[in-house]
């Protein structure tokens, strides 16, 4: 018995620390190679992109505080862009809980989330 209570709490907080990423499409729906995570360019603006682009997806993750970090939700957001041929992602906006949704959610047992959203772009080759 104790051994499924345990087993059951490691599933648990498996599931929480997980960052887990929705993709909405934008665009025409263009079939593109899977694109390593590492060759993934992140852009802070528009302007960064160094020639021109087509936007694929709105990608939307979210993860606990305590149990992620920025590199796992970068990470994460790579990976979920280059699995849809994009090879860069435009940062939209990176939330990290306040002090008080950190202190509230450890009194109240409820994880207080990290959360990020970013443009998947396939940046073309300069002509």
């Amino acid at each position: 018995m104790k051994k499924r209570i345990w087993g059951l709490m490691v599933l648990l907080l498996l599931i929480i620390a997980c960052v887990q990423t929705n993709v909405v499409r934008l665009g025409p729906q263009v079939t593109r190679p899977l694109v390593p995570p590492e060759q993934v360019m992140i852009y802070r603006t528009a302007d960064q992109v160094p020639s021109k682009y087509e936007e694929i997806a709105l990608i939307t993750a979210k993860g606990s505080s305590g149990w992620t970090s920025e590199e796992m939700m970068f990470k994460k957001l790579r990976e979920r862009a280059g699995k849809l041929g994009a090879n860069g992602i435009i940062l939209e906006a990176l939330s990290e809980p306040s002090a008080g949704a950190k202190i509230a959610g450890a009194f109240l047992g409820i994880p207080a989330e990290r959360q990020g959203k970013v443009v998947a772009i396939f940046v073309f080759e300069k002509e």
